[in-house]
């Protein structure tokens, strides 16, 4: 079972973007669970997403302690919460950052400047850019675990406004990392 835990903060669209990769999934083939765990946040705040992919019907039904793969949408969350615990060993971690990171040598670390992509595409504000969709195109350049394709299928299913702009964030936040 893979299991990826994304971290963000309220309003960058975390939860959408843990039901989009579900979604992706979904559409090749597999077996998934996305869910968001939050209190009385606000905009800004911080929030985590969760989602399991397997090729046979998920029956765990708990948080993720111990994720494969971080998707992290506001790199200024790495000085505030430590965004890898509990990441597996040999774990990856795709990050929204302006400048490539190090965060050790036994997580594989991927970055893209999604905030600029997101702006560049209308998505957001510059102080709250969007970067959900970007990163879910950044999670599948990154991991190769889902193509294109399926990202942008689920993304014109599931986001109802802007869904051009959206695709196109989540193809070029794709060919970054590709």
């Amino acid at each position: 079972m893979l299991e990826i835990r994304i971290h963000g903060r309220g309003g960058q669209g975390a939860v959408i973007a843990s039901r989009l990769l579900a979604m992706a999934f979904f559409k090749e083939g597999k077996w998934v669970q996305s869910f968001p765990t939050f209190g009385a946040e606000r905009r800004g705040a911080p929030v985590a997403a969760f989602v399991r992919v397997d090729d046979q019907p998920i029956t765990l039904r708990c948080g993720i302690t111990r994720p494969d793969i971080l998707v992290v949408l506001d790199s200024t969350l790495l000085r505030d919460i430590d965004v890898t615990q509990g990441l597996k060993e040999g774990g990856k971690a795709i990050i929204n950052s302006l400048s490539p990171l190090d965060l050790g040598p036994s997580i594989e670390t991927f970055t893209v400047d999604a905030s600029t992509i997101a702006l560049k595409h209308g998505l957001g504000t510059p102080t709250y850019p969007i970067v959900n969709t970007a990163m879910v195109g950044a999670f599948a350049g990154a991991t190769r675990l889902l193509s294109l394709d399926a990202v942008i299928e689920a993304i014109r299913e599931y986001i109802g406004e802007k869904t051009q702009a959206n695709a196109a964030s989540a193809r070029e936040a794709w060919e970054r990392l590709a």
